[in-house]
């Protein structure tokens, strides 16, 4: 009886990580540009220009467009829209809608990924903890990275997380993935798993850390566009992600924020500009 062979993985050097976090420096500077220029009466085809624009000023490409013909530099996805929304002329922010931003950009043949979900003014206090439990799934999967855990551990502390929260759905059909030198790459990483199953985590691979929440059930539906997924009960969703360097210190977080540096401290990660 046969093994599968596991997909060869990129492993950085620590120059290459520098290059990374160079590159998620400026998705980074992006995601907070949008989120403090995002407004009522604003369509996510303007937020795709700025977006562009701020990619493109830094020095860098926007990664997305193009890619696999996607036609935006961002996906914007507003409401009970997951992942992958194409930012429209049509589509209008409207006040209490919760809108959901993945950006991607490549600087000197490095890429940096990364997503937030916020607010558009105030919500209600049902989205509100939609929010805070994506984003601390995707904490509790990125502690994960440490050499000699497994991806089934991300995985397991994403989905155990969502599960125990109560009430949410875990999208499956999509996870993170392994990125470098491609956005996309070995290993695909799953938002749920078991303890200690899967494949090894090693120092220098960088991977890609993104759960998708749903208010309601788990299950999502692609649009006829062939982009867009959506919660498949109309419930509105979350999703949020970081690059992530497994280092010998701990979770780098290639793309993080100033606004993220308290939550860094919190959980003992290096500080990825030191």
């Amino acid at each position: 009886m046969f093994r599968k062979a596991e997909p060869a993985v990129q492993l950085k050097t620590p120059a290459q990580i520098a290059k990374m976090r160079a590159a998620g420096r400026v998705v980074a500077s992006t995601l907070d540009l949008l989120r403090a220029s995002a407004e009522p009466g604003m369509s996510t085809l303007d937020l795709d220009a700025i977006a562009e624009r701020s990619i493109r000023d830094a020095g860098a490409v926007p990664s997305f467009k193009g890619y696999w013909g996607f036609p935006g530099s961002i996906c914007t996805s507003v409401n009970e829209e997951v992942v992958h929304g194409i930012p429209r002329e049509s589509k209008i922010l409207r006040y209490g809608d919760i809108i959901s931003i993945d950006c991607g950009a490549i600087l000197d043949g490095w890429h940096g990924d990364s997503a937030i979900t916020f607010p558009i003014g105030e919500v209600s206090v049902d989205d509100a903890a939609l929010l805070r439990v994506c984003e601390e799934s995707m904490w509790r999967g990125i502690a994960q990275l440490r050499p000699g855990r497994h991806l089934g551990d991300i995985g397991h502390a994403i989905d155990s997380f969502v599960r125990q929260s109560g009430g949410y759905g875990n999208v499956q059909e999509y996870g993170g993935h392994g990125i470098g030198t491609e956005m996309h790459m070995d290993p695909h990483v799953l938002n749920y798993g078991k303890p200690r199953k899967g494949m090894g985590i090693a120092e220098g691979m960088c991977l890609a850390i993104e759960p998708m929440t749903n208010l309601g059930t788990r299950h999502v539906v692609t649009l006829d566009d062939q982009w867009t997924v959506v919660t498949r009960d109309s419930s509105r969703s979350a999703h949020f992600e970081h690059s992530v360097a497994v280092t010998a210190e701990g979770p780098l977080v290639l793309t993080a924020r100033d606004e993220n540096r308290e939550k860094l401290a919190e959980l003992g990660f290096p500080d990825p500009d030191n």
